[in-house]
């Protein structure tokens, strides 16, 4: 939140420079949306008729699903269902960072598009996206992700979790810079990606950070977006952050030239800031607040204003353990219990980076239907 606050203020004060210039119908680049997609037999008609809505001029676009590794037929039913579209298929199964591999080496057009099977993209987030590009600094540019709400702690606390990560985005990009890029939506250069670990976990960002990292901008386009639906409980949430903390770990003690300030000063700055702090220091520092705020109650007595930061934490924890004994509560007392979640996933995710029990592909998340 204090970093939110810092950039909402330093960008109050920074002029704004217009880069983006609209495309003509007929100056359209061509593009190749890319489609990774494991045993995602049951979406594709959904996806594909969302795909074909999309506005953006046919002869421009090529479709690309990548399917290596699924065995549920799902290339076999593409190849023969819709024939105008590249079907990109290998038996062995390594990641989705192989596939992308792969992608590069097989895409025509110089720009590339990604996004998730599961999520359904809006009429004009082609066009939107594309638009960025017009600047020669821009690099990457990130779409927003949006959540379903819904009546569980989980579609909640993930909905407003995204909604808080938009805003931050969207002021990092109005600072500098977005930071990093989710898999549901964004687009690249493809000259200006180098090929990834096979073993990297949290793929889609590592691979817009690197760009970054050579002075090229990501842009963020909050009218280009992804919608999907949120995890179908907590367990499989749970398994899904724990995931990409393991993914953040992985990515900060193996890119620590991420943290280069003398080379890149600003992006730097806001890669510790939004990222490196949320990771390493929040899940650290929740506890040693509460154990350091008893103490000082112990030792300055008189002091009102540590008392009531006390209480505030216990009523803060304990409606995270009402959460735990009933999933009656209002709403809003989700908030509580999905940071915490977020947290202790973090320590979890830790755990299985050290140990290297986090593999690069992963079990597919249950989402509600």
């Amino acid at each position: 939140m204090g970093y939110g606050l810092l950039l909402w203020i330093l960008t109050r004060f920074k002029k704004q420079k217009n880069w983006i210039t609209c495309c003509e119908e007929n100056n359209l680049p061509d593009i190749t949306l890319i489609i990774p997609a494991y045993n995602e037999l049951y979406v594709i008609d959904r996806k594909m008729q969302n795909t074909y809505s999309l506005d953006y001029p046919k002869e421009k676009l090529t479709i690309a699903w990548i399917t290596d590794g699924s065995d549920d037929g799902s290339n076999k039913y593409i190849a023969m269902h819709y024939p105008n579209v590249l079907v990109w298929h290998e038996a062995m199964r390594k990641g989705k960072a192989a596939a992308l591999n792969r992608a590069l080496t097989l895409a025509k057009t110089e720009l590339l598009v990604f996004c998730d099977a599961n999520t359904m993209l809006n009429h004009l987030a082609l066009k939107e996206i594309v638009k960025h590009f017009a600047n020669d600094k821009v690099g990457v540019v990130a779409g927003e992700k949006r959540v379903f709400s819904s009546n569980n702690v989980a579609g909640t606390g993930e909905n407003l979790y995204w909604k808080y990560e938009s805003w931050i985005k969207r002021l990092n990009a109005q600072f500098f810079t977005s930071i990093g890029a989710v898999g549901e939506l964004f687009a690249v250069r493809k000259s200006l990606v180098n090929p990834l670990p096979e073993d990297t976990i949290v793929d889609d960002f590592v691979l817009s950070m690197e760009v970054a990292y050579k002075g090229y901008i990501i842009a963020y386009e909050p009218n280009a977006y992804a919608v999907e639906e949120p995890s179908e409980n907590e367990q499989e949430e749970m398994k899904r952050k724990v995931r990409i903390a393991a993914g953040a770990f992985q990515a900060l003690f193996r890119y620590l030239h991420w943290l280069n300030f003398f080379k890149n000063p600003v992006l730097s700055f806001q890669y510790f800031s939004y990222k490196v702090i949320r990771w390493l220091f929040v899940p650290l520092a929740l506890p040693l607040i509460f154990v350091i705020n008893a103490v000082l109650i112990i030792f300055i007595n008189d002091a009102i204003w540590l008392k009531i930061l006390f209480l505030l934490q216990v009523i803060f924890y304990a409606i995270v353990w009402l959460n735990l004994l009933t999933k009656k509560l209002p709403r809003v007392f989700y908030v509580p219990y999905y940071f915490i979640l977020m947290n202790v996933a973090q320590y979890l995710g830790f755990i299985k980076y050290i140990r290297k029990k986090q593999p690069a592909a992963w079990e597919k998340v249950k989402r509600k239907a």
